[in-house]
């Protein structure tokens, strides 16, 4: 029986609504479904890691200490994405944030192993942290199960009247950040003469630091889109009304400088939605062939391929078809199954 502790911070805090969050708890879920593996989720400030044969710690941020100075057993940490570390102008570390990274290079060379989500992120890795590829396990996030097509017109039409939607509209879900692109998503929006709806926390919110560097994109939202009609901003919406937004949307749209992974496209694939994703590496490694590729620094592509999925319904029902058997290969067992082989190869 292997004994795993992994740390509880990310299903609490913040990220609990985030990907990191949704990570941990269906890893979790799952994990204790596997036999011989004994899991506990417990604040690493507050436990004794001794206790454990392996400690495993579900985030990395580059600025800000995310692994121990000392190790107490053996240590598995996940790295989602290193967006920080590629855009250090939008996501400025200041002098602190640069000696943290610098001490952490340091640490992070300590762990057993490295997990993260997308051969992508493991390339970066490898470049800006300087670990051994053979260190790094690539595992593979999945939609959850709720995410699947519904057949009941009466609980969408039940869904579309509750959140105002139109008959027909893009869908976006996650953040405002800047590699999210959500601008250069409204602006192809307006394009396609469509609305766009945006579900997700951030995009509701007003009490925030408007000068600093990582809300720009979001106070610029707010302003240039904040009153309008078209642009529809929901906030945060619950799974059980998500996957109905989703089963409504005409397209999803992933239009992302970057992503570590992009699970809001496996959930959109999972609910039957044709997709639109920027021709950026992760997407495309996770998304082809189920998807309609857009270059995401030209709002005008992005906007002709929304229109090609509105307007070809031979185009629409093969994305769909395609999608619905691509993200079969994806699935929260493989990513227990395949998190417990690196648990088994550490401790041999």
């Amino acid at each position: 029986m292997i004994k795993v502790a992994i740390n509880s911070g990310p299903a609490k805090s913040g990220d609990a609504l985030r990907g990191i969050g949704v990570h941990t708890v269906n890893l979790v879920k799952h994990l204790r479904l596997l036999k011989d593996l004994d899991v506990d989720v417990v604040d690493f400030s507050k436990t004794d890691l001794s206790r454990y044969d392996i400690a495993h710690y579900q985030k990395f941020h580059p600025y800000f200490f995310s692994i121990p100075f000392s190790k107490k057993t053996k240590t598995v940490l996940t790295i989602h994405d290193l967006i920080y570390l590629i855009y250090p102008k939008k996501y400025p570390a200041g002098i602190k944030g640069r000696l943290r990274f610098w001490i952490q290079k340091l640490l992070i060379n300590k762990s057993d192993a490295i997990i993260t989500i997308s051969e992508t992120s493991k390339k970066d890795i490898v470049r800006f942290l300087g670990i051994p590829h053979e260190k790094i396990h690539v595992v593979y996030l999945a939609p959850r199960e709720i995410f699947k097509p519904i057949g009941n017109r009466t609980l969408l039409k039940g869904i579309k009247i509750k959140y105002g939607l139109p008959d027909k509209f893009v869908l976006y879900v996650g953040d405002v950040n800047y590699n999210k692109n959500v601008l250069g998503l409204c602006e192809a929006a307006k394009m396609a003469k469509t609305p766009l709806v945006i579900a997700g926390k951030q995009s509701i919110s007003e009490d925030f630091d408007r000068g600093h560097p990582e809300n720009k994109p979001l106070a610029k939202l707010l302003k240039v889109y904040g009153d309008d009609k078209d642009i529809i901003r929901l906030g945060f919406v619950p799974d059980e009304d998500l996957v109905g937004i989703y089963n409504l949307a005409s397209v999803y749209c992933q239009p992302s400088f970057y992503e570590g992974f992009g699970l809001p496209v496996l959930e959109a694939f999972a609910s039957g939605s044709p997709v639109v994703a920027a021709k950026t590496q992760a997407l495309v490694e996770i998304a082809e062939p189920a998807a309609l590729f857009a270059d995401p620094k030209d709002p005008k592509d992005i906007a002709e391929k929304i229109a090609m999925v509105l307007k070809d319904v031979t185009l629409r029902s093969q994305l769909i078809e395609t999608g619905k058997i691509l993200v079969r290969k994806y699935s929260w067992d493989k990513v227990a199954r395949e998190t417990h082989n690196v648990y088994k190869e550490i401790l041999k």
